[in-house]
């Protein structure tokens, strides 16, 4: 199960990734619309969150340390965060369509912020995953 556990965190990284290549393709879509991040948005919203969930279950199933568990989970939380910089950003933005105020434009920045800071910290939770001995993992249950 420790493998899986690897297995699923690199597949996270590569996941992420892909997020932002996909908010690329977004942002340069011509024309740009509504559905121009329609699978930035599912992505985000389908796959990431399923990856880390699986994530933490194969890292409590492995019996991994709490510690590691807990950076597991620690993208989950940040993806709670990513969904709610979008929604204040909305809310801010007031504006138009076609318009965002200067604030909105603030504040949706840190969504690609914060994207950053996920990545670190799936990367620490593999690193750190990566570190405990098979022994160590199941002798720490």
């Amino acid at each position: 199960m420790r493998t899986v556990h690897l297995v699923l965190l690199r597949a996270l990284g590569v996941a992420i990734l892909l997020q932002f290549y996909f908010a690329g393709v977004g942002a340069f879509a011509a024309p740009r619309d509504d559905k121009s991040f329609a699978i930035h948005e599912v992505f985000g919203m389908a796959v990431i969150p399923l990856l880390i969930l699986l994530a933490i279950g194969a890292a409590a199933l492995a019996r991994q340390p709490g510690r590691v568990i807990g950076w597991t989970a620690v993208p989950l939380g940040l993806l709670v965060v990513q969904v709610l910089i979008v929604e204040i950003g909305k809310r801010i933005g007031g504006g138009t369509e076609d318009h965002t105020t200067t604030g909105g434009l603030i504040v949706l920045g840190l969504h690609a912020v914060n994207a950053l800071v996920i990545m670190f910290a799936v990367g620490r939770a593999f690193t750190m995953a990566r570190a405990v001995e098979p022994a160590t993992a199941a002798a720490s249950a």
